[in-house]
């Protein structure tokens, strides 16, 4: 089987054959594996003045990087970034090349997705007081905001279907901190749980798979977001109190799991921690299928690109189902 078909059958809630899926939200430590800036660090002001070889070969490189990072370390999805993409307000043409691109180089061996979430997220800091008083003070605005940005988001992905190539959507709005979400789970429910759900069930209407990411301490919301029918939730967080094995018992006949390795160890812990972390990743979420090997975030700028190796070479040697008799 192509890893794009044991990451479907993971997201599905299977056990795939062999070893376990595994991939990364980002893998940002390009220039350290490959000698090559990943394509959320590259920023060409300028892309509106290169020709059109220009623009081919910029693409035809951003392709290559993801594929090379998918083959090295045996990774089953690509998450297409690309700030050159979104500065220059061409997102949607310029991520199907990128998309089209990794097709040519790869076929269908990798499963492709893409940001795509449209729900309220933490507001930054300075406008964290601003959105609160806006729930408080016309509440009806703020929900029509957030329909708008589901329609919009929806009329978009009817795009990429006609398109072909896009397998599924990352929706990366984070809800919580270590702390838990930083809306009660009342008001959560509802200022982002029924445009979640409306937006997964587009989605999933239109034949793509869903992956919902938030870091930190889910647990007040796991119900609600669950409800909402996201294939996957990612990333399980331990520095948000989450315990894999505690989330698979809750729901893990519902929703595929993804992620508790916990990145806060990579950079911080011994190296018995962070192999102690990914072993129990592993050991909780494997069995009967429905999971999907990584980390607690992403492989981000500054971490050590051993400890990333480190828990790759865990997966490889332990994270594997029995053969089928």
């Amino acid at each position: 089987m192509t890893p794009r078909e044991k990451m479907i059958m993971a997201l599905e809630g299977k056990q795939p054959p062999g070893r376990v899926p595994h991939f990364e939200l980002v893998f940002f430590l390009t220039m350290e594996a490959f000698g090559k800036l990943h394509p959320d660090h590259r920023i060409f002001h300028q892309w509106g003045q290169m020709s059109d070889t220009e623009r081919r070969l910029h693409i035809k490189d951003i392709a290559e990087t993801y594929v090379m990072t998918a083959c090295r370390y045996e990774h089953s999805a690509i998450f297409v970034h690309g700030q050159v993409v979104w500065q220059h307000r061409e997102m949607t043409p310029r991520t199907m090349q990128i998309l089209d691109e990794i097709r040519n180089q790869s076929g269908m061996d990798y499963f492709l997705m893409m940001h795509g979430d449209a729900t309220y997220q933490i507001p930054e800091g300075n406008q964290m007081m601003d959105f609160v008083n806006r729930i408080a003070d016309e509440p009806q605005k703020v929900k029509d905001e957030a329909q708008q940005m589901v329609d919009w988001s929806l009329e978009e992905a009817e795009k990429f279907k006609k398109h072909g190539a896009l397998d599924g959507f990352g929706l990366c709005s984070d809800y919580c901190f270590n702390s838990g979400p930083f809306l009660s789970p009342a008001m959560f429910d509802e200022f982002v749980t029924p445009y979640l759900k409306e937006l997964i069930a587009g989605y999933r209407e239109l034949g793509f798979y869903v992956i919902k990411h938030t870091d930190g301490n889910i647990m007040p919301i796991l119900d609600s977001m669950v409800s909402c029918r996201p294939h996957a939730l990612h990333s399980l967080d331990p520095q948000g109190g989450i315990d894999i094995a505690e989330v698979k018992r809750l729901v893990g006949d519902k929703v595929c799991l993804i992620g508790n390795v916990n990145c806060g160890l990579m950079d911080t812990g011994t190296e018995e921690e962070v192999a102690q972390s990914a072993r129990y990743a592993l050991k909780h979420g494997m069995p009967g299928g429905g999971y999907i090997f990584s980390t607690s975030n992403c492989v981000y700028t500054g971490m050590d690109l051993k400890r990333y190796e480190l828990i790759h070479d865990i997966w490889k040697n332990e994270g594997n189902y029995p053969d089928a008799d």
